[in-house]
């Protein structure tokens, strides 16, 4: 399975930013103060602001219509904004506020400003914002007279203002001028039409009713008889009803119809009469015979009354025929008359009136394109009059009490963050260009080597700060490390070394050593670096014999080991070397004594010089049973530490694993466990200490 490709985490980020803050907080300060400075150094500048409503061009009165509610214009809005800015303008405000003289007295030499050195300090001042979605425009004039800065922004105002009014009247004056004209072209226009008018009408001998113009007699005529004939035929109509529906009824049901269709009084009254006979009828027979001579009296004027009755029903029937033959003929002789009456007029216009009339129609359209432009005329001559209001000032420029530039805090925290960007963007360079070992990840990736042990800045000689000390652990965490990385338990042997000069290579050898020896192990140290040996100096002792007294068989070795205060902890000092005996750890007799060692003691941990440009470490390496590589912190380029490794494998020596040294745990949070851990630990350790020693006083006091 192939390992999964890394990723950068949030984490390593902040790591290179911890690590670098001094480099950040340097430059941000730099960064900061050169703020400051050039803040303090910039003029003070003022800014006036006049706001102002614009709207398209329409009457503060509605004079003739309802005009409709303009919508919001993007465009106008934008053109607006555009005018405002525009050389005339501008032009305008400079001549109005003589800005010519009065920038010049501001100049050195005193002399007047050219018009576009004005016009360009002018612009270079006026900023112009319009508010989204609404008819409002700011305008605002930055100088640093607060009082100059007031004027001119409400002078650009008003010129504006004065330009869109003057604007609209100019062109509502030329509109007249062209109205006037079309007006008294189509006066004479309908003059001669009028008159080609009057010349047909004589040529063609077309009589008029009264004055009215395009009204003939033959045409009044036809419209009379049509309307009579009309009438003559609703007439009729009527009248052929009423006879046909009583034509069929005869007896009483004519004499009922008879009463409401046609309101004769002579048969009402004989219907009236007959009535009362009948009841005076009835009243006798009741009490008197059918040959009572009052009864058959009254037989008798029955009978007479319905004989007259029957007799003014059939008259009337007959009236009614009559009248609607009557009806009928007298419809008949409108509707032929009205027929001849019309084949003449039909015979007129097809002649002469068709001409006639198109004259006139040309007349009456003439007339109507007249009477339209005295009207637009008139009505453009009023809306001239009516006060308009294009441009409104809501706000007008007061002047400044504060000034808006330099903004102090502002541009503090611009360079504050400005400041920190740089900081963190150099940090993250110099990271880039540093190619040392920085954390555990990077030794296993690089050197593919366990690392087995973490060690602090700032590590002195265990023998100084006593086997309590919070370092002393990461010593016993590389001391356990190291037996569980050893594979042969018979090895005992270990070569310390580094791949440059200052890697801590000694100081890491004697406090493993160290805790070796408190842990109850024999344990000897080996100063083998001839050149430069420092292991003399940690216990005290002298570096007059040693190593190279033996190596020379000068002496037994016996004789050159020396005990130390530490219980179980031997060294064998370096001793003076001879300038003409170099290469003495390539001797049989050091591969022989390195055995003897071994035989002699649990731990034989050797110091060495730097594996690089030195060859006594790659002997040393190549004759002990393990090597151990010291890398420093953030000290050398990774390639030392690589080519380090390489030299060793190369002479056959067995790299045990890899000790991170002198580690900035303030500096590199990754680090930071491993401090805290031990700090809080060995406080711990220590407070329990101390209360058994106050309970063992306790007891024996008992």
């Amino acid at each position: 399975m192939e390992p999964q490709a890394e990723t950068t985490h949030f984490l390593d980020y902040w790591r290179v930013v911890r690590a670098r803050k001094e480099i950040i907080i340097a430059v941000a300060i730099l960064v900061v103060l050169t703020g400051s400075a050039v803040t303090f150094m910039l003029p003070r500048i003022f800014m006036a602001q006049a706001r102002i409503l614009v709207r398209q061009d329409e009457m503060a009165l509605d004079v003739f219509s309802r005009q409709p509610v303009m919508g919001f214009s993007p465009f106008f809005m934008r053109t607006q904004y555009e005018v405002i800015q525009s050389r005339p303008m501008l032009n305008e405000v400079v001549r109005n506020l003589d800005l010519q003289v009065v920038w010049g007295k501001t100049r050195g030499d005193g002399t007047p400003l050219s018009r576009e050195a004005a016009l360009r300090e002018l612009r270079g001042s006026l900023k112009v914002e319009q508010y989204r979605e609404t008819s409002l425009i700011a305008i605002n004039v930055y100088r640093e007279d607060p009082a100059e800065a007031m004027r001119i922004a409400n002078e650009i105002a008003q010129v504006y203002r004065s330009y869109r009014l003057n604007q609209k009247r100019q062109e509502v004056r030329a509109g007249l001028d062209a109205l006037q004209d079309e007006l008294q072209k189509q006066q004479d226009v309908v003059s001669a039409a009028e008159e080609r008018l009057e010349v047909l009408r004589s040529d063609l001998d077309i009589a008029l009713i009264g004055r009215m113009q395009g009204v003939r007699a033959d045409s009044m005529r036809v419209s009379q008889l049509e309307g009579d004939r009309i009438g003559a035929r609703v007439d009729m109509l009527v009248r052929k009803a009423r006879f046909e529906q009583l034509a069929d009824l005869d007896g009483q049901e004519l004499l009922n119809a008879i009463i409401y269709v046609v309101n004769d009084p002579l048969i009402a009254n004989l219907r009236r009469q007959a009535q009362d006979v009948d009841v005076n009828l009835q009243l006798m027979l009741e009490n008197l015979g059918e040959n009572h001579p009052d009864v058959r009296q009254l037989l008798a004027g029955k009978a007479e009354i319905e004989r007259q009755l029957n007799d003014a029903l059939l008259g009337l029937k007959r009236g009614l025929r009559a009248d609607y033959e009557i009806a009928k003929q007298k419809f008949e002789a409108l509707e032929a008359e009205l027929a001849q009456v019309r084949e003449v007029d039909i015979a007129a216009s097809s002649t002469k009136m068709l001409p006639f009339e198109r004259a006139d129609r040309e007349v009456q359209v003439q007339r109507a394109i007249l009477d339209a432009v005295r009207a637009r005329l008139a009505q453009e001559g009023i809306e001239l009059e009516v006060p308009r209001t294009p441009v409104d000032i809501i706000d007008p420029a007061e002047m400044p009490q504060r000034p808006v530039s330099p903004n102090f805090f502002l541009n503090i925290f611009l360079s504050l963050v400005l400041g920190l960007g740089a900081g963190i963007g150099l940090a993250y360079f110099i990271e880039y260009l540093d190619t040392s070992m920085k954390t555990v990840d990077e030794v296993e990736r690089y050197l593919a080597l366990p690392v087995l042990g973490i060690v602090p800045q700032k590590v002195v000689p265990l023998v100084d700060e006593g086997p309590e000390s919070g370092h002393a652990e990461a010593y016993r965490v590389l001391r356990t490390n190291l037996d569980y990385a050893i594979r042969d338990r018979k090895a005992s042997a270990f070569a310390v070394l580094s791949g440059g000069m200052g890697e801590g290579k000694s100081t890491t050898l004697f406090n493993l050593a160290y805790v070796c020896a408190i842990a109850g192990r024999k344990t000897l140290i080996v100063d083998s670096d001839m050149r430069r040996p420092v292991q003399h100096s940690f216990l005290g002792i002298t570096n007059r014999m040693g190593l190279s007294n033996v190596l020379l068989r000068d002496v037994p070795v016996e004789e050159m080991i020396q005990s130390t205060s530490v219980p179980n902890l031997h060294i064998l000092p370096s001793g003076k070397l001879p300038r003409s005996s170099y290469g003495l750890l390539e001797s049989k007799r050091m591969y022989d004594l390195i055995q003897d060692l071994k035989a002699r003691y649990e731990y034989v941990f050797f110091d060495s010089p730097p594996v690089m440009g030195l060859s006594d470490a790659s002997v040393l390496a190549s004759e002990v049973d393990g090597v151990l590589l010291v890398v420093q912190y953030r000290k050398y380029p990774r390639e030392i530490s690589v080519r380090a490794k390489r030299l060793i494998e190369n002479v056959g020596g067995k790299i045990v694993g890899v000790v991170l040294n002198n580690i900035n745990i303030l500096r590199d949070d990754y680090y930071h466990y491993y401090h805290t851990y031990y700090s809080h630990y060995y406080s711990d350790d220590a407070r329990l200490k101390e209360h058994d020693r106050g309970t063992d006083g306790v007891e024996d006091r008992l």
